[in-house]
């Protein structure tokens, strides 16, 4: 058993080891933005459309959405500029790190908001289920709750950055799914090790065990130590991918521990359940590998990658 448990996330290791190659190459400038035809078409937009007396006003909508006359051209020159490099047979390029997306109502990325609300859909039906289904005796239901909520934040987050990208959805994107990953490796113990035993009054009452508020302060200092490093220390794309790689595969590993020895007790299909999902869940990050062109200028890997992990976060609640 010692050798199986050990032997099964190697395919884990290697997908999310290219995932963190894949994510130092992104804190690199696109290729897009050296583009001469790029650059002079920003300059020549912004000295004729916004630095005059008057510059030029842009629809409420996408002044609503903190759209400007600087950030309205370098969006009208990537679409001129990949257009013309299509009608010359060249390559698509990336700007700013993402693929030129074609706009709707002024959303940069509406596959990546549709999909990321959809996700934050599923914790809000799994917040329903733990209210039906757990009792208030049960100790981890509160926990179970505080997740739920998280995760229609972090969602939330995730379909405001990709909304329009700035600096501040940005930093909320990142730090809601940073919280979300670690809220996952804390809960998985609860769920696996059940650390938590009945009152001296009442059998019925249950407490948790000293650990786990232990356990519980050692997360918090982490996400604030990690929160503080990358918003006053340095902003670092690597690090934050190479922290969330590293709480996920803790995490993952311990679900296969579960998976394993469940099945080794009961001896029941359903008990590899928990598996799957690692595998499933492993597999939609390596979607991230296979980034191409956005299919109808709006539907890339990330977007798909989103869409993926739909369905687990339901099965992971039941």
């Amino acid at each position: 058993m010692p050798s199986r448990a050990r032997l099964f996330p190697l395919p884990l290791v290697l997908v999310l080891v290219l995932l963190l190659l894949g994510a130092a190459g992104m804190a690199l400038a696109s290729k897009g933005d050296e583009l001469p035809e790029f650059k002079n078409c920003v300059r020549t937009c912004i000295r004729k459309e916004c630095d005059i007396p008057a510059p030029k006003a842009l629809p409420l909508h996408l002044r609503l959405l903190f759209w400007n006359c600087p950030s309205e051209c370098d969006y009208v020159c990537q679409r001129f500029v990949t257009r013309d490099r299509i009608s010359h047979g060249d390559s698509i390029e990336q700007f700013h790190g993402k693929w030129p997306f074609l706009r709707v109502l002024g959303v940069q990325e509406p596959f990546s908001v549709l999909f990321s609300v959809l996700n934050g859909v599923q914790f809000y039906r799994g917040l329903h289920l733990i209210r039906s289904e757990f009792p208030s005796s049960y100790p981890p239901r509160g926990i179970f709750t505080f997740g739920a909520y998280l995760g229609m934040a972090a969602w939330l987050f995730s379909s405001v950055f990709h909304t329009r990208d700035s600096i501040p959805t940005e930093r909320l994107d990142y730090f809601g799914a940073g919280a979300l990953v670690l809220f996952n490796l804390f809960y998985a113990p609860l769920v696996i090790f059940r650390p938590f035993h009945s009152s001296p009054t009442s059998r019925a009452e249950q407490h948790f065990s000293p650990w786990v508020y232990a356990w519980g302060c050692t997360c918090l200092i982490a996400y604030a130590s990690h929160v503080y490093f990358l918003q006053f220390v340095r902003w670092d794309y690597t690090y934050n991918m190479a922290a969330n790689v590293v709480v996920g595969l803790c995490q993952n590993v311990l679900w296969v521990y579960y998976t394993l020895t469940r099945y080794d007790r009961e001896k029941r299909p359903w008990a590899f359940w928990p598996g799957f999902i690692v595998i499933w869940m492993t597999l939609s990050m390596s979607l991230e590998l296979l980034d191409f062109p956005p299919l109808f200028d709006a539907l890339d890997a990330h977007a798909l990658w989103h869409a993926a992990t739909i369905m687990p976060i339901m099965w992971m609640y039941r």
